[in-house]
């Protein structure tokens, strides 16, 4: 049975040269960059080269990188610290309704210290609106935090315009670009972050380290109270093994972008296409056209997103059904509420993330054994069976994208 492996979402899997570039770190070159010996001045030396490989990847200098465990350790480093540090100017924060969970429930933690949390609507299609921004903005606002693309869904978002907006009002812009950074070009300069996330497990690198730019001046409190590592921000002994493949990951996929772009879109677009054409009553989840190139996520109408997983992993096919973080809570995502999809369709959603390893052939292999699936749960629906008997369907919400044979049955 073939093996397709299309949640490179939740992880991606490691590049063989990251792995070489891991070993020594794992075997004889064991050290701690704070030790002063040979073998910890190996593991310094390592460490400073990862540190530059991943400010390199964003366009930043080295000493505004600073290495966490996680994504979601670098958001809380992030929301937090920030807000913490720049109290005596103001308590609001400002999020989007589609954050990552590390950045919803630091805001959250915020608003039970005495702060003020602001959510961002979305449009239909996850999109954060500049205007929205702008009108959540306050002289009191310290930070705005507004993710560079929806894991998701695919939606990047407009962060050039909408740092500008935070600026203006003398605000810190936070964006997490932990399904981008590695992906697609992602330039913090660029960008106007003020800090930026990014995470080696996304782009072919070890799970264990990911990086949080800090722009030279801003301010930030540390989480996690400890040693001197990472200038005093982040406290804790590095992992040199997991940071030495993080730093060689982002060298290599700043080399293979393009080229991984353009496979990518050939991929995704051929995915998308079938579907719609073999399968009725789907509807694309997010922006159409600014989408990332790995992303496809459809609402397939009167099924559940845990029937296909299961079925589709019989048939070696690995997918998920939303964030890594929430697959397995069994509801629809507050992804797909905030962009308002009908609750019954959306508890049929199902998210494929492409990589640089997957191949005509695999999208081929899907697209054959997805359609029988999708009838053989149709069939035990008592609501497809409902509407085959009147003609009565549940309708998509504003935020799928109707299959275009059937939009007029609506």
């Amino acid at each position: 049975m073939r093996k397709v492996y299309l949640d490179n979402h939740s992880c991606t899997k490691i590049d063989e040269r990251v792995l070489a570039e891991m070993l020594p770190f794992l075997k004889e070159e064991y050290g701690n960059a704070q030790s002063m010996h040979a073998l910890g001045a190996k593991a310094k030396d390592a460490l400073e080269k990862a540190r530059s490989q991943a400010a390199s990847l964003i366009g930043v200098k080295a000493e505004e990188i600073y290495f966490a465990s996680c994504g979601s350790e670098a958001n809380n480093l992030a929301v937090k610290g920030v807000a913490q540090a720049y109290a005596q100017k103001g308590r609001h924060v400002v999020v989007s309704g589609i954050e990552h969970f590390s950045v919803l429930y630091a805001a959250r933690r915020l608003s039970q210290q005495g702060f003020e949390v602001t959510y961002i609507p979305v449009d239909k299609y996850g999109a954060v609106s500049p205007e929205d921004v702008k009108r959540s903005v306050r002289k009191d606002t310290v930070l705005v935090s507004v993710q560079h693309a929806n894991p998701e869904i695919g939606t990047v978002q407009l962060v050039e315009e909408i740092s500008k907006i935070v600026h203006g009002q003398g605000a810190v812009f936070h964006t997490d670009a932990v399904c981008t950074a590695g992906i697609v070009p992602v330039d913090a300069g660029r960008f106007g972050a003020d800090l930026l996330t990014f995470s080696g497990s996304q782009f072919h690198g070890p799970r264990g380290a990911a990086a949080l730019y800090v722009k030279k001046g801003v301010k930030i409190v540390p989480q996690i109270d400890g040693g001197i590592q990472e200038g005093g921000r982040r406290a804790g002994t590095e992992n040199i093994p997991a940071i030495a493949g993080f730093g060689k990951a982002c060298e290599i996929a700043a080399a293979e972008m393009e080229g991984n772009i353009e496979k990518m879109i050939l991929l995704r677009d051929k995915l998308i296409n079938g579907m719609r054409e073999k399968i009725e009553y789907i509807y694309l989840n997010g922006h159409p056209e600014k989408r990332l190139p790995n992303n496809v996520n459809f609402s397939v109408e009167f099924i559940e997103g845990e029937g296909m997983m299961l079925l589709l992993d019989e048939a070696g096919i690995c997918v998920s059904s939303g964030s890594a973080c929430a697959s397995k809570a069994l509801k629809m995502s507050h992804i797909l509420t905030a962009i308002c999809v009908d609750a019954a369709v959306g508890q049929g959603s199902v998210l494929m993330t492409l990589s640089k390893y997957n191949t005509a052939e695999d999208v081929d292999y899907v697209l054959a054994e997805f359609p029988p699936i999708v009838k053989k749960l149709r069939d035990m629906s008592p609501l497809y069976a409902y509407f085959k008997k009147t003609g009565n369907r549940q309708v998509a919400g504003p935020g799928t994208d109707y299959d275009h044979k059937h939009k007029d049955e609506n």
